[in-house]
């Protein structure tokens, strides 16, 4: 228990749960523990399915960025640069040659 303490004592600074109360933010690690639910459990627990750490850390990526409504940003941003990495790294010489 006194470890606990310690460890608690130790980080009162920067738990701040004065603020968050004041400001109507949650404190509990129930919000948390439901985006975790949604996000990586409902989908990484389908029967049958069988994950890689890559697959399932891309497929949990991309839930974040439509959970939190960043989709259209985050592709617009996808597709710039994967056109950098197709086109302009691919044909770098040859344009350098031609200005």
């Amino acid at each position: 228990m006194d470890k606990a303490v310690g460890y608690l004592r130790a980080k009162l600074p920067y738990l701040g749960y004065d603020i968050a109360l004041a400001e109507g933010w949650p404190i509990a690690t129930g919000l948390i523990e439901g985006a975790c639910r949604y996000l990586v459990k409902d989908r990484m627990d389908i029967t049958g399915a069988c994950w890689g750490l890559a697959g399932a850390e891309a497929v949990l990526k991309l839930r974040t960025v439509i959970s939190n409504g960043d989709f259209e940003e985050h592709w617009k941003y996808h597709a710039q640069r994967e056109h950098l990495r197709v086109h302009a790294i691919r044909y770098r010489d040859s344009l350098a040659l031609a200005a």
